[in-house]
């Protein structure tokens, strides 16, 4: 499934995600989109619902955020953040794909750092 999503951030707590537009692609536009000069990001997304958790390849490997989508205020403010959430980076931009696509690794290290988490090591051959 390919798709093309903007997400604009709103006022609010830090589980609301705001604005999101998707548009779903197929294949030949996808392709076309493909060959744009662009930053890219390459992860892998499993869905643990209410949770997407991205696990990162390439230059952010070892990198894995958890995102959890709703359909309102009031379900995003009844979250309980479970126990395999290290931290909690909702409100810091430094984490949206956007900032991730243009920021060394070193970078994020740095960012994680004020966390109080290091970014693992990536697999061999990363």
């Amino acid at each position: 499934m390919f798709k093309l999503t903007q997400k604009v951030a709103s006022a609010g707590s830090g589980a609301q995600q705001g604005f999101l537009t998707t548009m779903y692609l197929d294949p030949a536009e996808f392709r076309i989109l493909a060959e744009l000069p662009a930053k890219q990001l390459k992860k892998t997304r499993y869905s643990v619902p209410p949770f997407g958790i991205d696990v990162f390849e390439g230059s952010l490997a070892g990198l894995i955020l958890a995102e959890a989508e709703f359909e309102s205020a009031s379900e995003a403010d009844s979250l309980i953040i479970p126990p395999f959430i290290v931290r909690e980076v909702s409100e810091d931009v430094r984490f949206t794909g956007g900032q991730l696509a243009h920021a060394p690794r070193q970078e994020v290290q740095n960012w994680l750092s004020d966390y109080g988490v290091k970014l693992s090591d990536p697999p061999s051959g990363q």
